[in-house]
């Protein structure tokens, strides 16, 4: 099967945009991501999925902690800094939680401890016990659909 038709298959699923941070040696460093599940409600675990050529592939392996922050509509600039689509250099503000670097303002953030990790084709796939979360309500996430930012449709019930 041609590799651009599995994508644009798999692009027909509506994802979530979050970023996965962690730190290494004092330096705090992320990526853009949208290969993230929850797998477990007790105990709380969640799942992270890393490309082989990632840079962050060997910063989860050496820290064995990461945080998902999960984005908001107004985010979509931060997203697409650490996803290496602007070139421009940026300060971001990190807080911490469970002493895990996390992006402030970001609605959703988990801070997770790597329990197991699976290498599974071009990817690993980091499952990551909750050791403590912040979250707040939020109406307006940011979404990846069909290659692009998207948003929900204000009122709309599904």
């Amino acid at each position: 099967m041609d590799e651009r038709k599995f994508r644009y298959a798999m692009g027909n699923f509506a994802t979530g945009v979050n970023i996965i941070t962690t730190e290494v040696d004092g330096d705090i460093h992320g990526m853009t991501a949208n290969a993230f599940m929850s797998v477990s409600l007790d105990p709380k675990l969640v799942v992270i999925s890393i490309g082989e050529k990632a840079n962050m592939l060997e910063k989860i392996r050496k820290n064995k902690k990461y945080a998902v922050n999960i984005l908001s509509q107004n985010q979509k600039e931060l997203s697409m800094l650490f996803a290496g689509q602007l070139k421009e250099e940026r300060d971001v503000p990190f807080d911490r939680l469970a002493d895990v670097p996390v992006i402030a303002g970001a609605p959703t953030q988990i801070a997770c401890e790597v329990v197991s990790e699976h290498v599974e084709g071009d990817h690993t796939l980091f499952v990551g016990k909750v050791i403590d979360l912040h979250f707040e309500e939020c109406t307006n996430p940011l979404l990846f659909y069909q290659g692009k930012y998207t948003s929900l449709a204000t009122g709309a019930v599904l």
